[in-house]
């Protein structure tokens, strides 16, 4: 595993540092030299269980057009079809571009904190199962760990259930 890390100053790493200094989250940044770009590359990179990997999903509700940020455990897929029918909202894909416009991050590096914007988020249950989750940092390489309900508490997700 790599050594932490300092942000460059206007990175999107500095965002999502100075964000959870902000929120009062307790964080460590890492740059890794191999691929976090899957839950599995992550999971070997971090040396933990894929299921500590946040996955950061952006999602269009279809009914208002606003994004939605999933948080889902590395090791499961959000079951979009039963999230819409139990949590009466409508999700569909969404393009990159507004992806990166909308939230600061490129996909493949979406954080859970440090959005341009503010952004509904919706957290997996199933995280909350773990004392340490390893999430995107604002790059594809970049990646912090921090205490899931310490996340929790700081960013207020709806926490849901993803899969039936």
């Amino acid at each position: 595993m790599s050594d932490p890390v300092v942000p460059k100053p206007g990175s999107s790493m500095e965002r999502v540092a100075q964000t959870a200094e902000r929120l009062g989250l307790v964080i460590t940044l890492r740059v890794m030299a191999q691929s976090t770009r899957t839950a599995e590359d992550a999971a070997a990179a971090c040396g933990c269980a894929v299921g500590q990997i946040v996955k950061s999903l952006v999602f269009e509700n279809a009914a208002d057009g606003a994004l939605v940020l999933v948080l889902v455990s590395g090791d499961r897929n959000a079951d979009l079809d039963y999230i819409s029918k139990i949590y009466d909202i409508q999700l569909k894909r969404c393009d990159g571009k507004r992806v990166r416009k909308e939230t600061g991050f490129a996909i493949g590096g979406v954080a859970p904190i440090g959005h341009t914007e503010p952004i509904r988020t919706l957290m997996d249950e199933a995280l909350l199962g773990y004392d340490t989750v390893w999430a995107a940092a604002g790059r594809p390489d970049a990646v912090f760990n921090a205490d899931p309900k310490a996340l929790a508490e700081a960013i207020s997700p709806q926490i849901v259930r993803v899969v039936t």
